[in-house]
């Protein structure tokens, strides 16, 4: 008969877990990372720096501060003067920006994936739930103004896209983190760093295009992005201060499984899962808007962030774990100076021709 038990304490500012396998009264003591009670551990540093990572509601921006005011008598001729701007994007342009709303506007799917990661409390008074909720009301802003950009340039078809919404939130996704709190928020960690590389890049794009006011918008989304992927940052950096071995471990199982973007299971009216997909990612490509170097650059920079080096007393299984994941941004390297831009453009039902 086997049992298991564990037990936690303090020692030099960090967090011991110890598992206790009993067998036949022969016991043995493994160093073994319990989830729930480092999620516990870190939830007073999550609280402590709220504020730090999310903006105050009442003084945040919103999608209203940047679109035109049917208050206002100009109105018609804002909206011209924005659909004349939109008129000047390139096609590939406008299918990122399609695809880049979709994911945001996904946003309940993502709630509830986080609402299941095992150590997110469910207390409504505070603790990790009240960092999803509010992690998700200012994520939901992203997706209201591009929406409302997208309807007004003239250059959708709002309905197509609306469909791919509706099935991306229908479909859900797969990220091969399970309800694992580590691998989520390694995932996390890279997901917002990726995507505040697109908002920016897209940013810069509409820029040269002249359209200012997008170039504006996408801008002060690129700048959530980045105080979002501090903080899950920061979260990973706690766990790997208690619990290093595990936290190697959770990332290179996710650097094997590979990083895969929350709208892969992205499609149009009459396909399967996942069929549109590749051609945002190649229009993405193309642009230069989000590329392999780029993913090849976030995790170079995480390792860094997270010290990975440096660590000290890790066992077999984290040394190795860190080994893999220390020589994977040379592999990487070279598999993307291999690839080639894609050349042949895709006509995404979501763009009126």
């Amino acid at each position: 008969m086997v049992s298991i038990t564990f037990k936690y304490f303090q020692k030099d500012h960090k967090l011991v877990i110890i598992y206790i396998f009993a067998k036949n009264n022969h016991r043995m003591q493994i160093s073994y990372g319990a989830r729930r009670e480092v999620m516990k551990h870190i939830e007073s540093f999550m609280l402590e720096k709220m504020n730090e990572y999310l903006k105050p509601i009442d003084t945040n921006w919103q999608p209203s501060d940047f679109l035109p005011d049917a208050r206002n008598n100009n109105f018609f001729e804002e909206i011209k003067e924005l659909q004349g701007s939109a008129k000047e994007l390139s096609y590939d342009l406008v299918a990122v920006l399609i695809g880049d709303t979709i994911t945001e506007e996904a946003l309940p799917t993502y709630e509830s994936w986080l609402a299941m990661v095992d150590g997110v409390s469910k207390d409504e008074e505070g603790g990790w739930m009240r960092w999803v909720r509010q992690w998700t009301a200012e994520e939901k802003r992203h997706g209201d103004l591009l929406n409302k950009y997208l309807y007004l340039s003239g250059r959708v078809n709002m309905r197509q896209m609306e469909i791919s919404t509706q099935y991306l939130i229908a479909d859900g996704f797969d990220i091969g983190t399970d309800h694992d709190p580590y691998r989520n928020f390694i995932y996390t960690s890279f997901q917002e760093m990726a995507t505040n590389v697109s908002h920016r890049r897209v940013a810069s794009l509409a820029k040269r295009d002249g359209d200012t006011l997008l170039s504006k918008m996408c801008g002060v989304i690129a700048a959530d992005e980045a105080r979002h992927a501090k903080a899950y940052k920061a979260f990973i950096s706690k766990v790997i201060e208690v619990d290093p071995n595990e936290a190697l471990i959770a990332f290179e199982d996710m650097m094997r499984k590979k990083i895969v973007m929350p709208a892969h299971f992205l499609r149009e009216m009459g396909q399967s899962i996942g069929q549109v997909f590749s051609h945002f990612t190649d229009a993405a490509q193309r642009l230069g808007v989000y590329t392999a170097v780029d993913y090849v650059d976030i995790l170079k920079e995480l390792i860094i962030e997270w010290k990975l080096d440096g660590l000290k007393d890790l066992d077999e299984t984290g040394e190795k774990a860190r080994d893999y994941i220390m020589k994977l941004p040379d592999r990487l390297t070279r598999i993307a100076e291999r690839m080639k831009n894609p050349s042949l453009e895709y006509k995404f039902t979501w763009i009126h021709a």
